[in-house]
């Protein structure tokens, strides 16, 4: 695995051409992605805990070519509160993209002036570089909203250098959510895998799609590659991705699908 300057400079030096986007899996939900010229950290979790499977592949303090940083949920292992102030420093440029109903308390906590903070909902968009952001509602177990209609979860359509991604969030299929995706033609989606039970529910660890349902949301919206993620880094929320793989050859055989790996640098093109 590569060392955190070296996964950084792969980064930089990674040629990204015109209808492609590169993706670097960080763990967890977390992945690194360049569109362009343009660079985004979604969920990166990289604060280290003995909790943790699989250790931090980067420090905040290297993180120095981040365009944007997209945080989908005010959850630990998705907006790292501990980093956030770091990469702040590091990227001085960086935009923030975080849940409207967190943003002023984001700010607030970890010191990041609000200006460099965009709150986005469904209806909402941003733009950073080239790149724009649309948000989706996400229902971590349940598709929460607080009183003022502020969704709680999110995931995000990023659009750019002719390609467009989805990143889920923590979800689970929820009436609606692929008739919301159908408006537009995905080249790549990232879609949790480590379901839900009642023994996560009682210790307040909330649950996203199963493996199936993954695959099934995979054969509605029909990317060119899906990524199957979130699987890996804790003891009792994990999930064996080959399970999705084998669910996914045989039900949708045309689709294709990747396993990612820690660090190693995938380019896709639309």
């Amino acid at each position: 695995m590569l060392s955190g300057r070296e996964l950084i400079a792969d980064i930089e030096t990674c040629e990204v051409r015109p209808g492609q986007c590169a993706f670097w899996w960080l763990g967890q939900h977390g992945f690194a992605l360049k569109l362009g010229k343009t660079v985004l950290y979604v969920d990166a979790y990289i604060t280290p805990s003995k909790a943790r499977n699989v250790p931090p592949l980067l420090k905040s303090e290297e993180i120095t070519n981040a365009s944007g940083v997209l945080g989908t949920h005010d959850h630990s292992d998705h907006i790292d509160r501990p980093a956030w102030p770091g990469i702040a420093g590091a990227s001085p440029n960086a935009i923030f993209v975080v849940p409207r109903r967190v943003r002023e308390k984001v700010s607030t906590d970890l010191g990041i002036p609000a200006e460099r903070i965009v709150g986005l909902d469904e209806g909402i968009e941003t733009s950073i570089g080239e790149v724009k952001i649309t948000a989706v509602p996400a229902a971590h177990e349940l598709l929460d909203i607080d009183d003022t209609g502020a969704s709680f979860y999110l995931g995000y359509i990023i659009q750019g250098n002719g390609f467009t991604a989805y990143h889920a969030g923590d979800t689970c299929i929820y009436e609606g959510l692929q008739t919301k995706l159908k408006k537009w033609k995905f080249d790549l989606a990232f879609l949790p895998i480590n379901g839900r039970d009642a023994a996560r529910l009682k210790r307040n660890c909330l649950g996203n799609m199963t493996f199936q349902e993954a695959v099934d949301l995979a054969g509605a919206i029909r990317p060119q590659l899906t990524i199957p993620t979130h699987f890996e880094m804790f003891n009792g929320n994990t999930e064996n991705p080959e399970q999705f793989m084998d669910y996914l050859k045989i039900k949708y055989p045309d689709l294709r699908a990747q396993i990612p790996v820690h660090g190693q640098r995938v380019i896709v093109s639309a």
